[in-house]
């Protein structure tokens, strides 16, 4: 005779985890880590849409998401920190022009590479002194904070207008390659300065509204 032995509680416990696995931390991480960056994108998509040039704009810094998050501070700072890359790139740039030039034919060309050098080297420090303002900055809501945003806003505004003053002494040098190439990429590298400069009055303007409200209050 055929005796059936029934499962035990235990063991249909065992059977039902085996055949469906719990979620474990990791794939939750992966979850969180997959839901923010679009809220984030989001973020600096809205956030570049008040700047001269939204699209490059969004371009430029989307694929910073996870860092900057939500957080308009991040965003200004991550903004300056693209500009300073790119001011550094046009300087070198300029630099081997201008050494290669002191051996050609046309004064005129050296002497707007010389200045154009120049120029952006001062960029690349004003810009480099916003960042490392950026990066000590206070808290929104005090003096110390419109002070510091003060500074970031004065020393981006003399990069732009440097970076903008690069070319002009190209407009007494004839058409070329080489006048093209500076032109074009000094046109480019306003653009990212434009765009952080533009996100740094954001942020300052909503820390300075911060402060007027407290002091109302």
């Amino acid at each position: 005779m055929n005796i059936k032995h029934p499962l035990s509680p235990l063991f249909l416990t065992f059977l039902f985890f085996y055949l469906h696995p719990i979620p474990t931390l990791c794939s939750a991480d992966y979850d969180a880590n997959t839901t923010t960056p679009s809220n984030a994108t989001d973020f600096i998509r809205i956030s570049c849409s008040a700047t001269l040039y939204p699209d490059l704009c969004f371009a430029s810094l989307s694929g910073y998401a996870n860092t900057i998050q939500q957080d308009p501070a991040r965003l200004a700072r991550t903004a300056i920190g693209v500009s300073l890359s790119r001011a550094r790139h046009m300087a070198a740039f300029v630099s081997n022009l201008s050494r290669e030039a002191d051996y050609g034919a046309d004064p005129r060309a050296s002497s707007a590479l010389h200045d154009c050098f120049s120029n952006m080297g001062d960029a690349v420090d004003e810009i480099r002194g916003s960042l490392n303002e950026m990066r000590r900055l206070v808290n929104p809501g005090s003096e110390s904070f419109r002070f510091q945003m003060g500074n970031v806003q004065t020393w981006m505004s003399a990069a732009l207008t440097d970076e903008e003053t690069c070319t002009d002494g190209f407009e007494d040098v004839g058409d070329g390659p080489m006048k093209t190439a500076v032109c074009e990429r000094a046109a480019n590298v306003k653009k990212f300065t434009s765009n952080a400069l533009a996100l740094a009055n954001s942020y300052a303007e909503k820390g300075t509204h911060k402060l007027l409200n407290e002091k109302n209050v």
